[in-house]
């Protein structure tokens, strides 16, 4: 707090000698008192577990650097989140990412969806924002904006993982191939039917739907009459639910389902022993598999009350890299962070590293593979060279 005997001096200066306030504004710093991060999560619908664990990510990792004094060229900056709901849509993650836009964020911490986050992208990168997604599919990166993020591997190495893991672990099984008609969804389950035709594995079924189907009896009819020993699938977990259950209703059983990380969820559980098998892969590692994750567990639950629900850890890791890279940029800049997001080699505090080769691809990523057993996902081998 400024002292009166400062304020008349300050005043009494001004008063003598007026023509020296354009000095003084001069020497001022030009970073501000407090700037927005944006966070553009699916906040509302069925992924909104998903979306909220990502935003209290950020949150946590903003609450942890004010409290901490963050400061840019010395001077102290309170970060703010503004967060909204892009409700896993396009049109409305357009909306929101212009809104956030206009607000004038620094960066932004999103999308989960891939289609979400391709279609916000040019709004970003028109503003030289830096976009910061967990988005999986490659065509976010291979857009070519200078903004464009990834917090990890993309679906290229794991719909390798897919296919090398099943071919490995499965043997000549005939195979159905499902997806749920989304861009991310699509181009994995694309990727995991070329590998398993590289690895010799016959796909006898392929078959795309929308992502809010649930009704499987005739899918589950023709699972069973071509005989299909391994379904590989994007669908999300409630869409996986119940074609187990329409399997179930067949005596149809003796089936494993190898899915992406939108089966790897607590919600599975449900239909945990009802078929052969379980699994997923995932670009999505869980925080307990890092040396840091038991103390961000912890700090996570104490602040939020709920375990993390899917990748909160990355997000939040990619806040800590992000503040590091305004006090490397030196400024607060959209086009001046994204620079230096370039650049940085960021330490995060739970993953470990996160570095960008030129198109914006994690350098340190890995795709795990998990098999849900006695009520929860265990890793069952990871890789970053499948």
């Amino acid at each position: 707090m400024i002292q009166p005997l400062n304020r008349r001096r300050f005043s009494a200066g001004l008063a003598l000698a007026p023509w020296a306030a354009g000095g003084l504004l001069t020497g001022c710093s030009n970073i501000p008192d407090s700037i927005k991060i944006g966070v553009a999560q699916p906040l509302s619908g069925p992924l909104s577990a998903l979306g909220k664990d990502l935003l209290n990510g950020v949150q946590l990792a903003v609450n942890e650097l004010n409290k901490a004094n963050f400061s840019i060229e010395g001077k102290r900056v309170t970060l703010e989140v503004m967060s909204v709901d892009d409700k896993a849509d396009a049109a409305t993650g357009k909306a929101v990412a212009q809104q956030l836009v206009d607000a004038g964020v620094v960066a932004v911490i999103g999308h989960l969806n891939s289609g979400v986050s391709i279609e916000a992208a040019p709004i970003y990168a028109a503003a030289g924002i830096a976009q910061i997604a967990i988005s999986t599919n490659p065509k976010f990166t291979q857009l070519g904006h200078e903004t464009t993020f990834r917090m990890v591997a993309n679906d290229n190495l794991q719909a390798r993982a897919i296919g090398s893991f099943a071919a490995s672990q499965f043997g000549d099984a005939r195979y159905a191939a499902l997806d749920d008609g989304t861009p991310y969804g699509k181009g994995l389950t694309d990727g995991a039917v070329e590998q398993l035709k590289a690895e010799k594995r016959e796909v006898v079924l392929r078959q795309s739907f929308d992502d809010k189907t649930v009704a499987f009896d005739e899918l589950a009819a023709k699972i069973k009459a071509e005989k299909v020993g391994v379904i590989v699938s994007t669908l999300n977990d409630f869409q996986a639910v119940a074609l187990i259950a329409a399997l179930t209703k067949i005596d149809y059983t003796n089936v494993r389902l190898l899915g992406g990380d939108t089966v790897k969820t607590t919600d599975m559980v449900k239909a945990a022993g009802q078929i052969q098998g379980i699994f997923a892969t995932s670009p999505v590692l869980e925080a307990k598999e890092f040396v840091a994750g038991r103390p961000f567990l912890e700090r996570y639950l104490d602040a939020f009350k709920i375990p993390p629900a899917y990748g909160g850890h990355y997000s939040y890791d990619s806040m800590h890299v992000l503040a590091a890279a305004m006090q490397a940029a030196k400024s607060v800049k959209p086009k001046e962070v994204t620079a230096s997001l370039r650049r940085i080699n960021g330490y995060a505090p739970v993953t470990g590293s996160m570095k960008w080769d030129e198109k914006g691809e994690q350098r340190y990523a890995a795709v795990g593979v998990y098999e849900l057993r006695r009520g929860s996902w265990e890793l069952r081998m990871r890789s970053d060279r499948w």
